[in-house]
């Protein structure tokens, strides 16, 4: 990708102009949402399962009898799998990576819940604190990502309870690649490995501590212990 941009950059002819501080700014982008995002998600699902193994128990089970174990999981396996869906979505629920929205401008003089909100105010949404109002959902503290099976809310910006991509004009126009990433890799980790705390670490002493900021990964690097479960060849496949 750099190598491409630096060709754009390079070539006169083109009517498409871009300099160096325009690629920098691009990769920035192109790192901080569509990477890190993702691998920030899939680092804290991974640590809310550690605290939960009864949890990693009922994906395993699905994933053994939707999957099977002599192949990793793929994108069309997603929709057969609702309980590693479900993971997902609390995962987002609990720990969303942007926990205040990309600002908006109000476009007219409004008054909600009592407040006058001149037009050109500048609002952010906190879904962190949505996602922990207990007016909206029955223990908000505690990741139970059943809550989520047979409910019709979905990450797609159209149920403002949960909103990790946001909504409207502003949503985060990767949205649908970073739910299938993040989807797809949390399968595969849950489905080829076994996964358990380190040797004499209680559950309740795995830290879950975040950094508050323009993203919330964890303050500390979450550490587990692995085994391979699928077949030794498959690894020589992938």
């Amino acid at each position: 990708m750099v190598d491409v941009l630096l060709e754009i950059a390079s070539d006169p002819n083109l009517e498409v102009q871009i300099d160096r501080d325009g690629i920098k700014a691009f990769i920035q982008d192109l790192i901080a949402g569509g990477t890190e995002s993702s691998a920030m998600t899939v680092e804290w699902a991974m640590s809310e399962i550690l605290k939960k193994p009864e949890v990693f128990a009922k994906a395993t089970e699905e994933l053994d009898h939707v999957v099977g174990r002599n192949r990793w999981v793929t994108e069309e396996d997603i929709l057969s799998l609702p309980y590693v869906d479900a993971i997902v979505k609390e995962t987002m629920r609990l720990h969303p990576v942007a926990p205040m929205l990309a600002p908006r401008l109000s476009r007219k003089d409004v008054s909600v819940d009592g407040y006058d909100i001149p037009v050109g105010t500048r609002v952010l949404v906190c879904v962190w604190s949505i996602a922990r109002d207990p007016v909206l959902w029955d223990s908000p503290e505690e990741f139970m990502p059943e809550r989520f099976l047979g409910s019709k809310i979905d990450v797609k910006g159209q149920d403002f309870e949960l909103l990790p991509f946001g909504s409207g004009r502003r949503m985060c126009p990767g949205y649908n690649l970073g739910l299938k990433v993040i989807q797809v890799s949390l399968a595969n980790l849950l489905h080829g490995f076994a996964w358990r705390l380190p040797d004499g670490m209680a559950t309740e002493e795995l830290n879950m501590e975040e950094i508050f900021g323009l993203s919330t990964p964890r303050k500390f690097p979450v550490e587990a212990v692995v085994d391979p479960k699928l077949a030794a060849h498959l690894y020589t496949e992938a």
